[in-house]
Protein backbone atom coordinates (compact mmCIF):
# COMPACT_ATOMS: atom_id res chain seq x y z
CA UNK A 1 0.00 0.00 0.00
CA UNK A 2 1.65 3.86 -0.78
CA UNK A 3 2.25 5.73 1.92
CA UNK A 4 -0.38 8.52 0.82
CA UNK A 5 -3.26 5.91 0.86
CA UNK A 6 -2.01 4.37 3.98
CA UNK A 7 -2.14 7.68 6.09
CA UNK A 8 -5.56 8.83 4.63
CA UNK A 9 -6.61 5.19 5.73
CA UNK A 10 -5.29 5.34 9.68
CA UNK A 11 -6.37 9.04 9.72
CA UNK A 12 -10.04 8.09 8.44
CA UNK A 13 -9.78 5.25 11.45
CA UNK A 14 -8.65 7.29 14.28
CA UNK A 15 -10.87 10.72 13.38
CA UNK A 16 -14.20 8.35 13.00
CA UNK A 17 -13.10 6.97 16.32
CA UNK A 18 -12.95 10.40 17.95
CA UNK A 19 -15.80 12.68 16.32
CA UNK A 20 -18.07 8.94 17.40
CA UNK A 21 -17.13 9.03 21.12
CA UNK A 22 -17.29 13.20 20.32
CA UNK A 23 -21.08 12.74 19.53
CA UNK A 24 -21.50 10.47 22.08
CA UNK A 25 -20.48 12.80 24.99
CA UNK A 26 -22.38 15.76 23.46
CA UNK A 27 -25.47 13.41 23.26
CA UNK A 28 -25.22 10.86 26.50
CA UNK A 29 -26.18 13.69 29.24
CA UNK A 30 -29.61 13.36 27.21
CA UNK A 31 -30.30 9.64 28.66
CA UNK A 32 -31.50 8.23 25.66
CA UNK A 33 -28.35 6.09 25.86
CA UNK A 34 -29.37 3.81 28.77
CA UNK A 35 -25.85 1.93 28.60
CA UNK A 36 -22.43 2.46 30.41
CA UNK A 37 -19.87 4.04 28.30
CA UNK A 38 -16.25 3.28 28.65
CA UNK A 39 -14.29 5.74 26.25
CA UNK A 40 -11.44 5.09 24.02
CA UNK A 41 -10.29 8.66 23.47
CA UNK A 42 -7.04 8.93 23.32
CA UNK A 43 -6.17 5.45 22.35
CA UNK A 44 -7.04 5.49 18.61
CA UNK A 45 -3.72 5.15 17.27
CA UNK A 46 -3.87 1.12 19.22
CA UNK A 47 -6.90 0.45 17.37
CA UNK A 48 -6.25 2.44 14.19
CA UNK A 49 -2.76 1.11 13.65
CA UNK A 50 -3.49 -2.11 14.18
CA UNK A 51 -6.84 -3.14 12.73
CA UNK A 52 -5.29 -1.43 9.65
CA UNK A 53 -2.84 -3.93 9.81
CA UNK A 54 -4.64 -6.95 10.17
CA UNK A 55 -6.66 -8.17 6.99
CA UNK A 56 -10.82 -8.10 6.33
CA UNK A 57 -10.73 -11.60 7.07
CA UNK A 58 -8.70 -11.57 10.71
CA UNK A 59 -10.37 -11.79 13.52
CA UNK A 60 -10.41 -9.77 17.06
CA UNK A 61 -11.84 -9.30 20.48
CA UNK A 62 -12.05 -6.76 22.83
CA UNK A 63 -12.90 -5.46 26.11
CA UNK A 64 -15.55 -3.03 27.44
CA UNK A 65 -13.50 -0.35 25.98
CA UNK A 66 -14.85 -1.18 22.49
CA UNK A 67 -15.40 1.37 20.81
CA UNK A 68 -12.10 2.24 19.01
CA UNK A 69 -11.52 -1.66 17.80
CA UNK A 70 -15.55 -2.13 16.42
CA UNK A 71 -15.14 1.31 14.11
CA UNK A 72 -11.46 0.23 13.10
CA UNK A 73 -12.14 -2.78 12.12
CA UNK A 74 -15.85 -2.29 10.73
CA UNK A 75 -16.36 1.57 9.59
CA UNK A 76 -19.91 1.07 10.14
CA UNK A 77 -21.61 3.53 12.21
CA UNK A 78 -25.52 2.55 11.94
CA UNK A 79 -25.67 -0.63 13.98
CA UNK A 80 -23.12 0.85 16.61
CA UNK A 81 -24.83 3.67 17.40
CA UNK A 82 -28.23 1.81 17.26
CA UNK A 83 -27.01 -0.20 20.44
CA UNK A 84 -25.73 2.85 21.81
CA UNK A 85 -29.45 3.88 22.00
CA UNK A 86 -30.64 0.28 22.54
CA UNK A 87 -32.73 0.03 19.49
CA UNK A 88 -33.35 -3.04 17.65
CA UNK A 89 -31.09 -2.32 14.70
CA UNK A 90 -28.23 -2.33 17.17
CA UNK A 91 -25.72 -4.91 16.46
CA UNK A 92 -26.95 -6.85 19.56
CA UNK A 93 -30.70 -5.64 19.05
CA UNK A 94 -30.05 -2.97 21.50
CA UNK A 95 -29.44 -5.28 24.44
CA UNK A 96 -25.83 -5.78 24.65
CA UNK A 97 -25.19 -1.98 24.39
CA UNK A 98 -21.66 -0.05 24.51
CA UNK A 99 -19.54 -2.99 26.42
CA UNK A 100 -21.07 -6.08 24.47
CA UNK A 101 -20.27 -5.44 20.38
CA UNK A 102 -19.98 -7.82 17.87
CA UNK A 103 -19.92 -7.61 13.55
CA UNK A 104 -18.71 -10.87 12.60
CA UNK A 105 -19.12 -10.40 9.24
CA UNK A 106 -16.25 -7.93 9.78
CA UNK A 107 -14.04 -10.53 11.99
CA UNK A 108 -14.94 -8.58 15.04
CA UNK A 109 -15.90 -11.77 17.34
CA UNK A 110 -17.10 -10.03 20.70
CA UNK A 111 -16.00 -7.88 23.36
CA UNK A 112 -16.95 -8.52 26.87
CA UNK A 113 -17.38 -6.68 30.51
CA UNK A 114 -15.81 -9.19 32.36
CA UNK A 115 -12.21 -8.24 33.05
CA UNK A 116 -10.05 -10.99 31.19
CA UNK A 117 -12.57 -13.13 29.65
CA UNK A 118 -12.12 -12.70 25.50
CA UNK A 119 -8.52 -13.72 25.91
CA UNK A 120 -9.13 -17.48 26.47
CA UNK A 121 -11.72 -17.33 23.61
CA UNK A 122 -8.85 -15.83 21.52
CA UNK A 123 -7.03 -18.55 21.85
CA UNK A 124 -9.72 -21.24 20.88
CA UNK A 125 -10.42 -18.80 17.79
CA UNK A 126 -6.84 -18.95 17.06
CA UNK A 127 -6.71 -22.70 17.88
CA UNK A 128 -9.70 -23.77 15.61
CA UNK A 129 -8.25 -21.44 12.81
CA UNK A 130 -4.99 -23.61 12.99
CA UNK A 131 -6.65 -26.57 12.70
CA UNK A 132 -8.68 -25.45 9.87
CA UNK A 133 -5.68 -24.17 8.07
CA UNK A 134 -7.19 -20.62 7.23
CA UNK A 135 -4.38 -18.58 7.59
CA UNK A 136 -6.07 -16.31 9.67
CA UNK A 137 -4.98 -13.96 12.80
CA UNK A 138 -6.73 -13.59 16.03
CA UNK A 139 -5.71 -10.34 17.80
CA UNK A 140 -7.30 -9.74 21.37
CA UNK A 141 -7.55 -6.02 22.65
CA UNK A 142 -7.17 -5.81 26.47
CA UNK A 143 -5.66 -3.42 29.18
CA UNK A 144 -4.35 -2.94 32.61
CA UNK A 145 -5.90 -4.87 34.56
CA UNK A 146 -6.23 -8.12 32.48
CA UNK A 147 -2.32 -8.99 32.87
CA UNK A 148 -3.24 -9.12 36.57
CA UNK A 149 -5.52 -12.26 36.00
CA UNK A 150 -4.67 -15.65 35.82
CA UNK A 151 -6.42 -16.83 32.86
CA UNK A 152 -3.76 -13.76 30.53
CA UNK A 153 -1.02 -15.98 32.03
CA UNK A 154 -2.68 -19.40 31.42
CA UNK A 155 -3.61 -18.30 27.88
CA UNK A 156 -0.38 -16.82 27.35
CA UNK A 157 1.25 -20.31 27.99
CA UNK A 158 -1.39 -22.20 26.00
CA UNK A 159 -0.85 -20.02 23.21
CA UNK A 160 2.96 -20.35 23.28
CA UNK A 161 2.40 -24.26 23.93
CA UNK A 162 0.20 -24.39 20.67
CA UNK A 163 2.10 -22.30 18.42
CA UNK A 164 -1.36 -20.31 17.91
CA UNK A 165 -1.32 -17.64 15.85
CA UNK A 166 -2.37 -15.17 18.22
CA UNK A 167 -1.39 -11.14 18.55
CA UNK A 168 -1.91 -10.33 22.22
CA UNK A 169 -2.42 -6.61 22.60
CA UNK A 170 -1.68 -5.17 25.90
CA UNK A 171 -3.60 -1.97 25.82
CA UNK A 172 -1.03 0.08 28.83
CA UNK A 173 -2.42 3.14 30.08
CA UNK A 174 -0.62 2.68 33.66
CA UNK A 175 -3.95 2.40 35.50
CA UNK A 176 -6.67 -0.77 36.36
CA UNK A 177 -9.11 1.83 36.63
CA UNK A 178 -7.61 3.80 39.49
CA UNK A 179 -4.55 2.12 40.24
CA UNK A 180 -1.66 2.30 39.17
CA UNK A 181 0.87 -0.68 38.14
CA UNK A 182 3.38 -0.31 40.74
CA UNK A 183 0.57 -0.74 43.44
CA UNK A 184 -0.38 -4.07 41.71
CA UNK A 185 2.72 -5.73 40.30
CA UNK A 186 5.27 -7.94 42.30
CA UNK A 187 7.38 -7.32 38.79
CA UNK A 188 8.77 -4.48 37.04
CA UNK A 189 8.28 -5.48 33.59
CA UNK A 190 5.76 -7.42 32.23
CA UNK A 191 7.79 -7.36 28.91
CA UNK A 192 10.69 -8.85 30.25
CA UNK A 193 8.60 -11.85 31.73
CA UNK A 194 6.71 -12.43 28.57
CA UNK A 195 10.16 -12.59 26.71
CA UNK A 196 11.05 -15.90 28.83
CA UNK A 197 8.30 -17.58 26.80
CA UNK A 198 8.14 -18.95 23.08
CA UNK A 199 6.52 -15.64 22.12
CA UNK A 200 7.41 -12.66 19.87
CA UNK A 201 7.85 -9.63 22.09
CA UNK A 202 7.01 -5.66 20.85
CA UNK A 203 6.43 -2.91 23.01
CA UNK A 204 6.33 0.87 22.02
CA UNK A 205 5.57 4.20 23.63
CA UNK A 206 4.31 5.81 20.61
CA UNK A 207 0.87 7.76 19.94
CA UNK A 208 1.46 7.46 16.14
CA UNK A 209 -1.20 5.38 14.17
CA UNK A 210 1.42 4.90 11.41
CA UNK A 211 4.16 3.71 13.96
CA UNK A 212 1.65 1.30 15.72
CA UNK A 213 0.48 -0.24 12.09
CA UNK A 214 4.59 -0.65 11.56
CA UNK A 215 4.68 -2.62 14.48
CA UNK A 216 1.83 -4.61 14.29
CA UNK A 217 3.06 -5.62 10.75
CA UNK A 218 6.49 -6.78 12.21
CA UNK A 219 4.61 -8.45 15.02
CA UNK A 220 2.37 -10.03 12.97
CA UNK A 221 4.81 -10.99 9.93
CA UNK A 222 7.36 -12.74 12.99
CA UNK A 223 3.82 -14.31 14.29
CA UNK A 224 4.23 -16.42 10.68
CA UNK A 225 7.97 -16.44 10.59
CA UNK A 226 8.29 -18.51 13.70
CA UNK A 227 5.21 -20.01 13.90
CA UNK A 228 4.54 -18.36 17.38
CA UNK A 229 2.01 -15.91 19.24
CA UNK A 230 3.25 -12.32 19.52
CA UNK A 231 2.74 -9.82 22.18
CA UNK A 232 2.02 -6.48 21.59
CA UNK A 233 2.27 -3.58 24.71
CA UNK A 234 1.74 -0.21 23.24
CA UNK A 235 1.27 2.72 25.94
CA UNK A 236 -1.68 5.43 25.74
CA UNK A 237 -3.45 7.89 27.68
CA UNK A 238 -7.13 7.61 28.85
CA UNK A 239 -8.27 11.26 28.65
CA UNK A 240 -11.74 10.51 30.13
CA UNK A 241 -12.93 8.94 33.29
CA UNK A 242 -12.74 5.21 33.45
CA UNK A 243 -16.28 5.06 32.90
CA UNK A 244 -18.44 7.48 31.59
CA UNK A 245 -17.90 10.59 29.29
CA UNK A 246 -16.46 13.11 31.46
CA UNK A 247 -12.78 13.92 32.60
CA UNK A 248 -11.45 13.22 35.78
CA UNK A 249 -8.54 15.20 36.67
CA UNK A 250 -9.95 15.75 39.95
CA UNK A 251 -10.08 12.95 41.53
CA UNK A 252 -7.17 12.85 42.75
CA UNK A 253 -5.62 9.93 41.12
CA UNK A 254 -4.01 11.41 38.44
CA UNK A 255 -3.70 15.52 37.17
CA UNK A 256 -4.28 17.62 34.06
CA UNK A 257 -1.07 18.27 33.89
CA UNK A 258 -0.49 14.40 33.08
CA UNK A 259 -2.62 14.55 30.33
CA UNK A 260 -1.45 17.83 29.30
CA UNK A 261 1.77 16.12 28.29
CA UNK A 262 0.61 13.58 26.48
CA UNK A 263 -2.03 15.67 24.78
CA UNK A 264 0.89 17.28 22.51
CA UNK A 265 1.02 14.07 21.41
CA UNK A 266 -2.49 13.46 20.58
CA UNK A 267 -3.09 10.72 18.17
CA UNK A 268 -5.34 12.14 15.95
CA UNK A 269 -4.12 16.00 15.68
CA UNK A 270 -0.37 13.88 14.88
CA UNK A 271 -2.12 12.14 12.27
CA UNK A 272 -3.96 14.64 10.72
CA UNK A 273 -0.80 17.09 10.01
CA UNK A 274 0.77 14.09 8.35
CA UNK A 275 -1.91 14.01 5.72
CA UNK A 276 -0.42 17.73 5.11
CA UNK A 277 2.25 15.91 2.89
CA UNK A 278 0.13 14.59 0.62
CA UNK A 279 -3.70 16.25 0.79
CA UNK A 280 -4.45 20.22 0.73
CA UNK A 281 -6.99 21.35 4.16
CA UNK A 282 -9.67 21.22 1.87
CA UNK A 283 -9.23 17.59 0.90
CA UNK A 284 -8.56 16.84 4.88
CA UNK A 285 -11.84 18.91 5.73
CA UNK A 286 -13.25 17.11 3.01
CA UNK A 287 -12.79 13.78 4.35
CA UNK A 288 -13.67 15.14 7.62
CA UNK A 289 -16.78 16.23 6.71
CA UNK A 290 -17.59 12.62 5.22
CA UNK A 291 -17.67 10.75 8.52
CA UNK A 292 -18.92 14.06 9.98
CA UNK A 293 -22.15 13.09 8.11
CA UNK A 294 -21.86 9.50 8.39
CA UNK A 295 -21.47 10.33 12.11
CA UNK A 296 -24.74 12.62 12.25
CA UNK A 297 -26.98 10.33 10.06
CA UNK A 298 -26.62 7.26 12.03
CA UNK A 299 -27.31 8.89 15.07
CA UNK A 300 -30.72 10.41 13.54
CA UNK A 301 -31.55 6.79 11.89
CA UNK A 302 -30.65 5.47 15.95
CA UNK A 303 -32.91 7.75 17.46
CA UNK A 304 -36.02 7.61 15.01
CA UNK A 305 -35.56 3.53 15.10
CA UNK A 306 -37.74 1.33 17.50
CA UNK A 307 -36.75 -0.58 20.71
CA UNK A 308 -37.22 -4.47 20.69
CA UNK A 309 -40.16 -5.77 21.52
CA UNK A 310 -40.75 -7.80 24.90
CA UNK A 311 -40.20 -11.23 23.23
CA UNK A 312 -36.38 -10.49 22.44
CA UNK A 313 -35.03 -10.78 25.44
CA UNK A 314 -36.14 -14.82 24.87
CA UNK A 315 -34.24 -14.68 21.50
CA UNK A 316 -30.50 -15.56 20.94
CA UNK A 317 -30.49 -16.87 24.54
CA UNK A 318 -28.53 -20.13 24.39
CA UNK A 319 -28.53 -21.14 28.23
Amino acid sequence: MKEKELNRYLYQKAYLIRRAEAAIRADYASDKMKTPMHMSTGGEAIAAGVCQALRPQDQILGTYRSHGIYLAKTSETDAFFAEMYGKATGVAKGKGGSMHLTAVDHGLICTSAIVGTTIPVAVGAAYANKMQKNGKVVAVFFGDGAVDEGVFWESLNSACVMKLPVLFVYEDNGLAVHVPAEQRHGYKSIIEIVRQFNCNVFSSETTDPEAVYNLALQAIGAMNKYQQPSFLRLAYYRYLEHVGTNEDFNSGYRDRAEFERWRKADPVELQRKKLGKWFSEGEITAIERTIDEQVEGSIKRADEAQFSQPQALYEDVLA
